[in-house]
């Protein structure tokens, strides 16, 4: 099965980011759009792992710690890799030190167990969509500068989950495998 590890967006956020989408989306045709229902905090691609593994990754996962729940802010909006020849549209997320740290202890615990360790930082980011082309994008950037300072919400979290993805013509479906509190051991 196909997995990752992710923090989950509040409804209401995700609410306001389809409307953000829906409100770019005349400007932008040729970006693929994520759906807003969907979105989730990154915190590890496991990609293809086995039946077999999820109970050990469950394990390692229950016993990351944090003293204090995260406080998380869906600010500000940028591209990947860079704004000149732009692949990926996302909205940061600020977080100070706390989502860093816990995706740190995340790569750290399932690295034990032989999974690859990212090579690049950790970026806490939304992808909001995917440029088929990046092509002519001044409507784009000028739709996202009328919105500055864009700041979709803040939500404050203790948990976060082990998801399965199965891809299909429509998107990617998660389903939740396992949930773990941040700061307790256990799921």
């Amino acid at each position: 099965m196909r997995a990752f590890v992710a923090v989950e967006i509040p409804e209401e956020i995700r609410n306001r980011i389809a409307g953000l989408i829906q409100a770019l989306q005349p400007a932008a045709p040729k970006v693929r759009w994520a759906r807003a229902g969907g979105m989730h905090i990154t915190l590890k691609f496991l990609g293809e792992i086995s039946e077999q593994q999820v109970e050990e990754i469950k394990t390692h996962l229950a016993s990351v710690q944090s003293a204090t729940p995260l406080h998380l802010q869906i600010q500000g909006a940028g591209y990947f890799p860079n704004e000149r020849s732009p692949r990926v549209l996302w909205l940061g997320v600020q977080s100070g030190a706390a989502l860093p740290e816990l995706a740190s202890q995340i790569e750290k615990r399932l690295a034990t167990l032989g999974m690859a360790k990212e090579d690049r930082p950790f970026s806490a980011h939304l992808t909001l969509g995917r440029l088929q082309r990046p092509g002519k994008l001044d409507a784009l950037r000028e739709e996202l500068r009328k919105r500055e300072p864009l700041a979709l919400g803040s939500f404050t979290t203790d948990e976060f989950f082990l998801y399965e993805s199965k891809l299909s013509p429509r998107g990617s479906i998660h389903r939740r495998i396992a949930r773990f509190q941040i700061g307790q051991s256990g799921c």
